[in-house]
């Protein structure tokens, strides 16, 4: 399964709307969720440049950065309300998950992971051994008896 770890997001979230900033740009919405036998994840970057994104995957926690280029020092701003600089996530990823091949793809500024699940955690079903010791076949019938020994 999926587990989130960024125990600060609650401290930055407060700050941004006590102070009016973010504590840090690490402002990085996500939606997780099952699609049959993988599991899929979109980050929202948009105004994120492709060659600016940066995913790493170390046991099972898979790590996304990005970065906004700063603003033109010689530009006059009027309003600046758009974080700029490195946004970084980390999830901690299920041992459940087969991380050897995740696959990403970034389009219309959404950054999608998708992550099947491990051949091991799949369901399978289990072969239940029967053992056939204790049936007769009638040589007068093609049909199996079971013997009762008591």
């Amino acid at each position: 399964m999926l587990m989130r770890t960024d125990p600060f997001r609650d401290l930055d979230r407060f700050a941004q709307q006590v102070l009016g900033t973010a504590a840090r740009p690490a402002i990085m919405p996500m939606d997780a969720w099952r699609d049959g036998e993988e599991f899929i994840v979109e980050f929202d970057l948009p105004g994120i440049a492709e060659d600016s994104l940066d995913l790493d995957i170390e046991h099972n926690v898979v790590t996304v950065r990005a970065e906004r280029a700063p603003v033109d020092p010689d530009r006059e701003m009027l309003a600046t309300e758009r974080p700029r600089g490195v946004f970084s996530r980390q999830l901690v990823l299920g041992d459940n998950l087969d991380t050897g091949k995740i696959a990403a793809k970034y389009h219309d500024g959404v950054l999608q992971l998708r992550i099947p699940v491990a051949d091991k955690a799949k369901p399978r079903k289990i072969v239940v051994d029967r053992p056939r010791d204790n049936v007769i076949v009638d040589a007068d019938s093609s049909s199996p008896r079971e013997s009762i020994n008591a």
